[in-house]
């Protein structure tokens, strides 16, 4: 269907500004989850010279570290006080960026005209990306905006028979990899997979020069663990993939089996409920162009490990999310119904800004949030100038650390005590008499944070 009237390119062009500007409350939030990893890891980094392993509390974490390098730089550049906010910002924009490749794909794919668009603003209307894992201080609205964009290099380099597309593909998919871990390459073996069984594609891909770069690509991870052959990074990725292969149960992975579906059903709202509404309603006029196909199969077929997967979480299918946005949103541009479409995704945005904006400040004010900051700075002015350690490795012990390394400067980031120490306090999860005598404890929602002491520290009084 080619639409000319509504929606007006206008009209989608001011829904997606909304949909950017709506992503601002949420940078000044206080920490939220495991957020603090980055910021902590970053600025330890940094302080240490130290830039192919992750350290966080004075160890190798064993993760991967791309995204380190540029919250390492931009926070050096902004101030380090700022990390938290600099690395927010940083995922809003790869958040941002994954919206302008899903744009750039749709018009590669489809031609000129408002589609392209329309494909945008989906992708920044759905429930999870608008309201929580698009802003979140995590590695992956920046490892889903690599992989995405591999996969769809990879779409379009076949469809063009292009090597150069190719070869941007497997740079960008390296890039990924060492952002985070060996799962970008299941992605993109997942859309060759189905974009082979397109006849003119499958030419392309299995030809001598398009395998030749393929091989080449894939010694990218032994290369980079020749850089630091102590790290066992390798090894630690490999165990996080056979863990979440583990059985947890049979009730639970019948949970699993029943209950993901319907998760990423949710997490797509309101988009998917609508498509699905109005294709059972027989109000899609037409869903069988091929573009359209080869954009849910990849979906389809990369979400597959992940839903079977016993052990799993919706934010890692999140670089399949702009195909499916693309897929959904070209079932909505087909329905006679995209005022209705329109007005639903409109209000969305409302809703989701005054969330953002009202409801996120009141919960972290009244329960968790707040708290990290206000329990940071009691424990700054307990500690004074004994040493500082921390064996909590909760949420909540990342959040309060974040907050104490970045308040602390220029002094160095705390860390997990050493072997012998005569004095000082370690923050830790539980009372542990081998680490020290209870010395303060702190309510963080519904957890409990232990001050413990040693030495002469233990003589002090709260509030000195």
């Amino acid at each position: 269907m080619l639409r000319t009237d509504f929606p007006q390119r206008r009209t989608l062009l001011l829904l997606c500004a909304f949909a950017a500007i709506g992503f601002l409350p949420a940078v000044f939030f206080y920490y939220v989850g495991e957020e603090a990893i980055f910021p902590i890891s970053s600025l330890e980094m940094w302080r240490k010279g130290i830039w192919l392993k992750q350290i966080m509390y004075g160890a190798n974490i064993q993760h991967n570290t791309l995204f380190n390098w540029v919250v390492m730089v931009t926070s050096a550049a902004f101030g380090w006080h700022h990390v938290l906010e600099v690395t927010r910002i940083l995922a809003i924009f790869f958040t941002l960026a994954s919206a302008w490749a899903l744009y750039r794909l749709a018009k590669a794919l489809y031609g000129e005209g408002n589609f392209p668009v329309f494909a945008a603003l989906s992708y920044l209307s759905l429930f999870d990306i608008s309201l929580y894992h698009g802003w979140l201080a995590y590695v992956d609205p920046f490892y889903s905006f690599l992989v995405f964009s591999a996969m769809a290099l990879l779409w379009l380099a076949a469809k063009k028979e292009s090597l150069p597309l190719l070869a941007s593909s497997l740079v960008v998919i390296s890039a990924s990899f060492l952002a985070k871990a060996f799962t970008a390459y299941v992605f993109y073996a997942g859309t060759v997979f189905v974009l082979l069984f397109e006849k003119s594609f499958r030419k392309f891909l299995v030809s001598p020069k398009s395998i030749l770069a393929a091989a080449v690509a894939a010694g990218f991870p032994l290369f980079w663990f020749s850089l630091i052959p102590s790290a066992g990074q390798g090894g630690r990725m490999f165990a996080e993939i056979l863990h979440k292969l583990e059985l947890p149960g049979f009730f639970a992975y019948l949970k699993q089996l029943t209950g993901f579906p319907l998760e990423v059903l949710l997490r797509m709202s309101p988009l998917a409920i609508l498509a699905v509404y109005y294709l059972l309603r027989g109000r899609v006029e037409k869903t069988g162009d091929r573009t359209f196909r080869f954009a849910l199969a990849i979906g389809l077929v990369n979400l597959l490990p992940y839903w079977l997967s016993p052990q799993s979480g919706i934010r890692y299918i999140m670089p399949l999310y702009p195909f499916f946005a693309l897929a959904l949103s070209r079932m909505l541009w087909n329905t006679d119904r995209m005022q209705v479409v329109i007005r639903w995704m409109s209000g969305f945005l409302v809703l989701r800004f005054f969330c953002l904006l009202l409801l996120f400040p009141w919960y972290q004010s009244h329960y968790r949030g707040e708290n990290y900051y206000v329990t940071a700075q009691k424990i700054i002015r307990i500690a004074k100038d004994q040493p500082l350690y921390i064996t909590d490795v909760s949420a909540s012990g990342l959040s309060v650390t974040g907050y104490i390394d970045v308040q602390r400067l220029p002094a160095d980031p705390i860390t997990f005590p050493p072997q012998q120490w005569d004095s000082g306090y370690v923050i830790a999860y539980t009372q542990d008499p081998a680490l020290g005598s209870l010395f303060a404890k702190f309510r963080l929602g519904g957890d409990e944070m232990y001050l413990l002491c040693r030495g002469s520290a233990c003589g002090q009084k709260i509030g000195q």
